[in-house]
């Protein structure tokens, strides 16, 4: 395996802050990584939306993860084009949140131009993940995190998280 491919190999194992079932890989924020010529490791992540309290913490996370498995010099850039989005979820990821009991992101909106201001509620169609009902309620549009709505099922009762298509 050389440089490169072990590097690439061990940011892949990194866990979201926040998600902590998923990989930063599996989430799609892992961008890139790369071995400069001087032989340091660069990485780069995407944040999930602006402002992400999580970041540092993922920078943190994959720096400490890389430096313990040998690499000294690791830098991590931060990625912002372009925007990341929840169809870079992969699916062992869409698969993970779902075994946790949040449901996952459908199909993110496509938008060709500004995005037009909604004061009305926010429509989508998801599931429960705990009995794959469709009969869900909005009971907040922020969950655990700001990038979560949480829901009700109506037929088993239980709440649950829904991660928001961007």
């Amino acid at each position: 395996m050389t440089v490169l491919e072990r590097a690439r190999a061990v940011a892949a194992t990194v866990v979201d802050p926040e998600l902590p079932m998923l990989t930063l890989a599996d989430l799609g924020v892992l961008r890139d990584v790369e071995v400069s010529a001087l032989g340091g490791v660069v990485v780069s992540i995407t944040p999930t939306y602006s402002g992400c309290p999580a970041m540092a913490t993922m920078r943190d996370d994959l720096v400490r993860t890389l430096r313990s498995e040998g690499f000294a010099d690791v830098e991590v850039k931060i990625a912002l084009q372009p925007a990341w989005t929840t169809d870079w979820i992969t699916p062992a990821g869409r698969t993970a949140l779902a075994d946790a009991g949040i449901s996952p992101p459908g199909p993110a909106p496509r938008r060709d131009g500004p995005v037009l201001l909604s004061l009305g509620p926010v429509r989508r169609a998801n599931r429960c993940p705990r009995c794959d009902s469709e009969d869900v309620e909005l009971t907040s549009e922020f969950g655990s995190t700001a990038c979560k709505a949480l829901y009700r099922c109506r037929a088993c009762l239980e709440p649950f998280d829904h991660v928001k298509e961007i």
